[in-house]
């Protein structure tokens, strides 16, 4: 098994201000989805396309890559190969669990219909533990497991599971093989960030990636709701040249960095926050709310998530599960 690299045990403040930045994009995303007068370029594409909330999840995703190869090799280093898996058994696990719990609260406000959507935590989830699979692989074999994972969903996509995947929130179990592709290429992407020799190339190979993803459009459409090879590739391409940005633009941005320090927790509470807005039940104070007062609660939503993230980074609490 391969040795950390003495120069990246460091924390490097870009990461945490990625995964603040997609934590806040996940929950404003999160947030708008419910209510009937934001405008379609703001919503989620029903099936072929892609609007600027279509980068949520995938981006959240490509967070978690960027260290899970990483975090997994100094657990083994610490604790031992079989304390680590379980760690990991567990994380994700956890990520299905709480991910039904959301799901089932939800129903039980009438904010989803169906009792058992598969959620986005889900996908999550079963993505993580798929990739724990080969987690330990070299970082070439992990590339050619993610693009033949991928060509294997998109034809079994284009064959047989259309209509269920259609039928299913984020690709419901088929697509849940699309997602762990896309985490298995971000931890080949992690990989080339965190070798200082290979750091370089990374801007260029997540280019790369993008206009793969562009190309293969010709062929196969790009699609949230179907999970597509083509958005795959496209979102990842994105998400690392985003990242790119951060480390290469080296800004404190402590609102990010807070946000970046708990992104789960924050992610939870803001279920709970939003059903302040939710469970009155009045059309015209969420459902039907005017875009001013949408705004407003917008930023009440942020301005208490923020100050929960700021007063934990104050005192140095940091969840990890």
């Amino acid at each position: 098994m391969a040795k950390i690299s003495n120069q990246i045990v460091e924390r490097i403040e870009a990461i945490d201000q990625f995964r603040g930045f997609a934590i806040i994009l996940m929950v404003v995303i999160n947030y708008l989805s419910g209510i009937e007068t934001i405008p379609d370029w703001l919503k989620h594409v029903p099936d072929i396309g892609m609007n600027f909330p279509d980068l949520g999840t995938p981006v959240f995703i490509f967070a978690i890559g960027l260290t899970y190869s990483l975090s997994y090799l100094r657990r083994c280093e610490k604790d031992g190969l079989k304390i680590t898996l379980g760690h990991f058994l567990r994380r994700y696990l956890a990520f299905i669990g709480l991910g039904a719990i959301i799901t089932a609260g939800q129903s039980a406000l009438g904010i989803k219909t169906e009792l058992l959507d598969w959620g986005v935590l889900q996908s999550i989830g079963l993505a993580g533990l798929l990739t724990l699979g080969v987690i330990s692989t070299p970082t070439w074999t992990r590339l050619g497991v993610g693009l033949g994972l991928l060509a294997l969903y998109q034809i079994l996509l284009d064959q047989f599971w259309l209509e269920v995947v259609l039928g299913s929130q984020h690709g419901g179990l088929p697509g849940t093989l699309s997602w762990a592709a896309i985490l298995i290429l971000s931890t080949v992407l992690g990989d080339i960030f965190h070798d200082p020799k290979r750091r370089k190339s990374f801007p260029q190979l997540s280019l790369a990636f993008l206009l793969a993803g562009f190309a293969l459009t010709i062929l196969v459409p790009v699609s949230k709701n179907r999970v597509s090879a083509s958005y795959d590739l496209i979102t990842l391409g994105f998400s690392g040249l985003v990242f790119s940005i951060f480390y290469l633009a080296n800004y404190k941005l402590p609102f990010f960095s807070a946000w970046g320090r708990n992104p789960l927790l924050l992610y939870l509470l803001a279920f709970l926050v939003t059903g302040l807005f939710v469970l009155p039940g009045v059309p015209w104070w969420y459902v039907e709310a005017p875009l001013w007062l949408i705004g407003i609660q917008t930023m009440i939503l942020l301005l208490i998530l923020s100050s929960v993230a700021l007063y934990w980074e104050k005192k140095g609490f940091m969840f990890s599960m």
